[in-house]
């Protein structure tokens, strides 16, 4: 929401949400190890066969809502810039995303995936634009 304007990243409601997305699945959170699933499969099974990765483009909202609350919260900051750090290892050997990254760290999915790297892009600009600020 923050992203689209649509609600101030500072908002109690929020940053509760905030809060919510980044607990684990096993606390009904939807992150493990800084990467974000689309959706909890176990509550809403989607009927396919397959193991659901985590969905990178969602990790790279994560990191740019929690970057714009970190303009007032030191900790959301480096939060943020932590997950950011951790997803780049989730690149391929060029620098390259997919759709999704696997429970071992494999890609998943569509490759390579413009949409992640267009969350990637907004993501590293709004984390570099804030840490400057915050120096």
């Amino acid at each position: 929401m923050p992203l689209v304007f649509l609600m101030s990243p500072s908002d109690p409601r929020m940053l509760s949400t905030l809060d919510a997305i980044n607990r684990s699945p096993q606390n009904g959170g939807l992150v493990s190890n800084s990467l974000v699933y689309r959706y909890d499969v176990t509550a809403s099974p989607d009927g396919l066969n397959t193991d659901e990765g985590t969905f990178n483009m969602c990790s790279f909202w994560l990191i740019e809502a929690l970057t714009r609350a970190g303009k007032t919260d030191r900790a959301r900051l480096d939060e943020a810039r932590l997950m950011f750090e951790k997803m780049l290892g989730y690149a391929n050997h060029v620098g390259l995303y997919s759709e999704e990254t696997g429970k071992n760290g494999e890609a998943l999915g569509n490759f390579p995936q413009a949409f992640t790297h267009l969350s990637l892009i907004s993501a590293a600009f709004n984390l570099d634009r804030t840490l400057g600020e915050s120096s």
